[in-house]
């Protein structure tokens, strides 16, 4: 008798640690930081999002864009980001409908440059003034790709590459955020 009881004891102690012995465990990986805290995206998340309504003249579908604002000088780094930008467009296949290429103008941007998108059916152009762009971005910098989403509020940030391989590799990260948006979202 006295056996079964010790063989009752032992294995109510061996129930009650499989289901507490998870939650310490659980508890003491949250604690320590054992694990990634669930951010997901690639690029820089803008908090609070730039709000760039202000900038759009005519009422367009909503969608979402690929944001790029052209400087005056178009270097290495900004042929990669107009590359990089058309580029992820492309590659998101069925899910392309539902994003555009937005390229911000103002009367100081690459006018050389200026004219080659001008010929390119897949890139929209956004002219604006160079007052009303600092307004948008007041405390963001312009240097970078950036994602809008359908309410035109600037979400993510991603820097420059000026190595051509780096600018291709980074654009998988591009499209990794796009592709995510895309299937959360519903709109666009």
């Amino acid at each position: 008798m006295s056996t079964t009881k010790k063989n009752n004891k032992i294995m109510m102690l061996l129930l009650a640690s499989v289901f507490i012995l998870p939650v310490l465990l659980a508890k003491l990986a949250l604690d320590n930081d054992w694990l990634n805290q669930a951010a997901t995206n690639k690029g820089e998340l803008l908090s609070p999002p730039v709000d760039m309504s202000v900038l759009q003249t005519t009422e367009q579908q909503p969608k979402w864009k690929l944001l790029y604002v052209l400087p005056e000088i178009c270097a290495v780094e900004c042929e990669n980001a107009l590359y990089s930008i058309a580029q992820v467009r492309s590659a998101l296949g069925k899910g392309g409908d539902r994003a555009e290429v937005v390229v911000i103008t103002h009367e100081k941007s690459n006018l050389a440059q200026l004219a080659q998108l001008k010929e390119k059916l897949n890139i929209r152009l956004l002219n604006t003034n160079l007052k009303s762009l600092q307004q948008v971005f007041k405390d963001e910098s312009t240097d970078g790709i950036f994602v809008a989403d359908t309410l035109d509020n600037v979400i993510l940030r991603y820097p420059l590459q000026i190595n051509k391989e780096q600018a291709i590799l980074h654009s998988r990260d591009i499209l990794s955020d796009m592709r995510k948006v895309l299937k959360l979202s519903r709109i666009g």
